[in-house]
């Protein structure tokens, strides 16, 4: 047998890649992609056409969010990303990782489209025995990949621009957006917030008192695991990580194939965990059934899965553990971190340890109130906890933090007289996992939550435009017989 190959990007065949894309516009085609607008231009406040969508984020679910639009004939949308053109998303921002930890052959980006699915674009490069050869697929490999699938499907992504400012009323969302030409305010129908770990809160960042009063040059030797993190910064240094995830694994494995003198991670628990549960939920039935099932079912099941954590891919584990110079150290939690001119100074139960820098692990948190653009409203968006009982509020806080999401991934409010128009803001990132299961954000359940979205949105769109919709269909004059004799004047 051939040897398995894996790598963080094979190589390029742009020739192929042409001739790929054109026969998957040619696929496109014959099933009449996109189909015509069908939603009536409406005036938004300011007196233009307002939007159908505006698409926050043009990674991963953004693109696919909006490919799902396209596909139901909704195109008033606009797709917007503060990054530049593929710096969406982590893969090569802060993921470190060499490949991913999804099976290779698992579909989403491509909605059910056989040639633009990773497969197609691999094989048109590498052929059948390139494919059978591949292990897991390399991130930077499909990072190219949702770009080409975006240029394909003709998405287009306004990069370098940020949503600063949300405003909900009952006839539309006013978004101030910000780019390098300066501020615009516009009017959509529909947000879609795709943007992604940090898209329904943000950093968790444990608080250590010996960080309050450090100055901020003693401040830079502490680093999370989203800063831009360069292997040769970590040359000679002695690093400690907080964290025992993925992202630590892959945070640690950079220093030290950077030279790191030597690298110390700490957990808090006793041992790694060993089993990840989402990988037994990622099937149709759970990711296509989960959302409709009632909250006790729905609470029961994800805050098992959550509470169970998931174990670092085998391949970061490994990555890490050719080292010699690296060493774990578990039921060892830190109490305070104190950086200086001289190092960082950590302090655990256990006893004190000195390093160069350190590198936080800890993620991400949902936290409405935390995020930029939900916290002015934040305190009247419906959140799991008001639907569970206190007790099991209590005992798991943050998934009880969720948001309580509706079909189509609209928020819901408390009090819809102090907010209009909230559940015109869908949130399609990790904030819907409560309500719906890993459906935005994770590959396997990507597809069914994109159509579940494009769904809603529909849906609210047809109900909204009912009176012209209906309007449209009894002036519908088209004469079948004309032809015939037996047409009627």
């Amino acid at each position: 047998m051939a040897e398995i190959w894996h790598g963080v990007k094979s190589a390029r065949d742009e020739g192929a890649l042409a001739r790929q894309a054109e026969r998957a516009r040619h696929d496109l085609e014959m099933i009449n992609y996109p189909p015509a607008d069908w939603v009536p231009e409406v005036a938004g406040p300011d007196g233009r056409p307002m939007l159908d969508a505006l698409v926050v984020g043009g990674g991963m679910c953004g693109q696919t969010a909006a490919f799902a639009l396209l596909r139901e004939g909704i195109r008033k949308v606009r797709v917007i990303d503060r990054n530049q053109r593929g710096e969406e998303g982590p893969w090569d921002t802060y993921a470190r990782m060499e490949i991913l930890r999804s099976p290779k052959h698992l579909t989403g980006p491509d909605l059910g489209v056989p040639s633009l699915t990773f497969r197609g674009w691999f094989e048109a490069q590498h052929g059948g025995e390139g494919w059978a050869r591949l292990y897991k697929i390399g991130r930077i490999d499909w990072r190219d990949y949702l770009l080409w699938v975006r240029d394909t499907v003709g998405i287009e992504v306004e990069n370098g621009t940020a949503l600063v400012a949300l405003v909900p009323t009952a006839d539309g969302v006013r978004a101030t957006l910000e780019s390098a030409g300066g501020r615009e305010d516009v009017w959509t129908r529909k947000v879609v917030l795709a943007g992604g770990r940090d898209g329904a809160g943000a950093l968790r960042l444990p608080h250590f008192p010996g960080l309050d009063n450090a100055s901020a040059a003693a401040r830079a030797r502490v680093l999370h695991s989203t800063d831009g993190l360069e292997p040769e910064q970590f040359t000679g240094k002695r690093v400690g990580v907080l964290g025992a995830g993925a992202s630590a694994f892959d945070c640690a494995a950079t220093a030290l194939e950077g030279g790191a003198a030597e690298v110390t991670m700490f957990v808090r628990r006793p041992n790694l965990p060993q089993v990840n549960k989402s990988k037994g939920a990622s099937y149709p039935g759970f990711m296509g059934a989960f959302g409709r099932l009632g909250d006790a079912d729905r609470w029961r099941l994800q805050s098992y899965i959550f509470g169970e954590q998931a174990p670092p891919p085998h391949e970061s584990v490994l990555r890490c553990d050719v080292h010699p110079n690296f060493a774990m150290r578990f039921s060892e939690a830190w109490t305070d971190v104190a950086p200086d001119a001289a190092g960082v100074h950590v302090t655990t139960a256990k006893g004190s340890y000195d390093f160069d820098a350190v590198i936080l692990a800890t993620g991400f948190e949902v936290d409405l109130a935390k995020h930029p653009l939900l916290a002015p409203f934040a305190d009247n968006i419906l959140l799991w906890r008001d639907r569970i009982a206190p007790e099991e509020a209590t005992k798991d806080a943050e998934s009880a933090r969720h948001p309580y999401l509706s079909d189509g991934f609209e928020l819901i409010a408390r009090d819809a007289n102090r907010t209009p128009g909230l559940s015109r803001i869908h949130m399609f990132n990790v904030g819907a996992t409560m309500s719906h299961a890993a459906l935005a954000g994770d590959i396997p359940g990507l597809q069914i939550g994109a159509r579940r979205l494009a769904s809603g949105i529909l849906t609210d769109l047809f109900q909204e435009n009912l009176p012209v919709l209906e309007a449209r269909l009894r002036a519908h004059d088209e004469r079948e017989l004309a032809p015939t004799r037996y047409l009627v004047p």
